[in-house]
């Protein structure tokens, strides 16, 4: 629909001489001033060399010719705004489509190409706590909003199972003579207990630096040629990482997240240490006090070491390696990366020295960096072992969930679905401090504000009709107005990468369904056939745009 206005909207400027000036169609902030939108009159005042009011109204009856049928009425407003109110015939056709089709909402703007998007990334040797749950809440939505526009979405994680925190981590299982951790909580006490000893012992200091490099030595090496030392080092680290492993994969399950690809630093560090060594040799970085680095400045970054002192690669020279272990493993036309916001910096100077290393597979890649989620109750901190899991938020979340709902499936839905409402409905970049009873709130604003109103919706659908009549109303009722914006809404949070749009749009739409309810009888009505169809549409659009966002639609509450 936003398509054939822009259409007639540039048809109309052609007309007037000003058929290459760029324009906005957008919605109203009120449904009283129409359903579109276009500052096409002020675009064109400069070219044009006239009033922009005056353009308007020279625009109004080109638009509304262009238009024919489709548009009721066409109007200048404002200092040079042309308003476009839709004929109830063309809401109503509309209508139709999303109570009857299935696919109501999804794009094809992206078809045919694959996007590989990478997010929640949590590290094995430690518990994945809240910042993570917040990356796979966005990182899925994100994902699902790629796949709603045609395209064909890879998902990966990408994890840190070699460096400092692996060797804390190993370092203080060895002390306690563990040789088989068994919980993911063993193993995240342990880097714990490993964080606190590196930063008040020099002794432990140098054991965990020398346990680091040897298991990067021992990693690069065949299996079969390990040494007795370097097969026990072999073992507790594999065992280690599996046991976090399992541990991911059971709150993935619970947020409805399914990675196609697990991808880890131990694959990446070779690669990316090769590729920086071979690209120092062409002058692309440089050595430093032992050390090889990028000069960002160069490009109005900052310097980063890619390879420290000790020969180890840092997070840029596997970020390195990742690239191109992607482009082998993961071939795509895309690539999205989304990270906290305060790896900015990093992705910044990496994606610089990437550009001179392989401008091709740089120039597809797009970090989208998200907020920090923290609780009322404050901060947290893994090396201080008073982490937040994720876990243990959604344990906490699900159990205030079933005072009110005595079904677990039902609990959990509706706990799943306050989480991802609250980080969904703000911009990825925002900070969020997240409140348990307010997410389970059911008065707006909330996860289950929309998945109750889709169920009051499912439910008048269910009861037997045919007492009332088929008479249609002489002008569409607001719900019906929002309807039609869907898969516009979720074109454009497609490509802005923003799932708030959408979060947004759903909310205003479960209170436009919530006032229809209060106020229309549906059943035994004389509009009744077309009112279960609006009921019918609204329960499409709403069951379509969680199911986008990752939210559950429970069938009852």
């Amino acid at each position: 629909m936003e398509e054939r206005i822009r259409e007639a909207v540039r048809s109309a400027l052609q007309e007037l001489g000003a058929g290459e000036i760029s324009f906005v169609v957008e919605w109203p902030g009120e449904l009283s001033h129409g359903d579109f939108a276009t500052n096409a009159a002020l675009a064109a005042s400069k070219e044009l060399g006239r009033n922009p009011r005056e353009i308007a109204e020279a625009l109004v009856p080109l638009v509304q010719e262009a238009l024919g049928d489709l548009a009721l009425k066409v109007e200048a407003a404002g200092p040079g705004f042309v308003n476009i109110t839709l004929a109830a015939s063309a809401v109503t056709k509309v209508i139709d489509v999303a109570a009857t089709e299935s696919e109501w909402g999804q794009g094809n703007t992206n078809t045919g190409i694959r996007a590989v998007v990478e997010y929640s990334c949590p590290n094995p040797f430690k518990e994945m706590h809240i910042g993570h749950l917040m990356s796979t809440v966005i990182g899925e939505a994100v994902s699902r909003l790629i796949e709603a526009s045609g395209a064909t979405v890879i998902r990966d994680s990408y994890g840190g199972d070699v460096g400092p925190h692996v060797a804390k981590a190993i370092w203080a299982l060895k002390k306690k003579e563990i040789t088989e951790p068994a919980t993911v909580k063993e193993v995240g006490d342990a880097y714990a207990q490993g964080s606190r000893a590196y930063e008040e012992s020099e002794e432990a200091k140098q054991e965990i630096d020398d346990l680091n490099v040897r298991l990067y030595e021992t990693l690069a090496k065949d299996p079969t040629e390990h040494t007795a030392e370097e097969r026990e080092l072999f073992e507790i680290w594999r065992k280690g990482r599996d046991v976090a492993l399992d541990g991911f994969k059971n709150i993935y399950t619970v947020l409805g997240t399914n990675f196609d690809y697990f991808l880890f630093e131990s694959e990446t560090a070779p690669i990316g240490l090769s590729v920086v060594k071979d690209e120092l040799a062409r002058g692309v970085f440089e050595e430093s006090d032992g050390a090889i680095i990028y000069r960002g400045e160069k490009k109005g970054f900052h310097t980063l070491v890619f390879i420290t002192s000790r020969g180890t690669p840092t997070y840029e020279a596997k970020d390195v390696g990742l690239a191109f272990l992607k482009e082998e493993r993961i071939p795509n036309d895309r690539s999205y990366i989304l990270t906290g916001a305060e790896q900015v910096g990093h992705f910044q100077v990496f994606l610089a020295a990437l550009e001179d290393i392989a401008p091709a597979v740089a120039k597809k890649m797009l970090h989208v960096p998200h907020g920090l989620l923290t609780l009322t109750t404050g901060k947290m901190s893994s090396r201080e072992g008073n982490v937040i899991t994720a876990a243990g938020i959604i344990e906490e979340v699900i159990k205030k969930a079933g005072e009110k709902n005595e079904d677990p499936l039902v609990a959990e839905q509706v706990a799943i679905g306050a989480l991802k409402y609250m980080i969904l409905r703000a911009a990825p970049g925002s900070n969020i401090i997240f409140d348990p009873e307010k997410s389970l709130s059911l008065e707006g604003d909330s996860g289950p504000y929309l998945q109750y109103a889709l169920v009051r919706a499912k439910k008048i659908l269910t009861y037997e009709a045919g007492a009332g009549g088929d008479q249609e109303p002489e002008t569409p009722y607001e719900i019906e107005r929002l309807i039609i914006r869907f898969p516009e809404v979720v074109r454009r949070a497609s490509e802005e990468r923003a799932p708030q749009q959408l979060t947004q749009y759903l909310t205003q739409l479960a209170s436009a369904w919530n006032s229809f309810y209060a106020s229309e009888q549906v059943l035994g009505s004389e509009e009744e056939a077309y009112k279960l169809r609006v009921a019918r549409a609204f329960a499409t659009t709403m069951q379509n745009g969680l199911t986008v966002l990752g939210i559950p639609t429970p069938e009852r509450m």
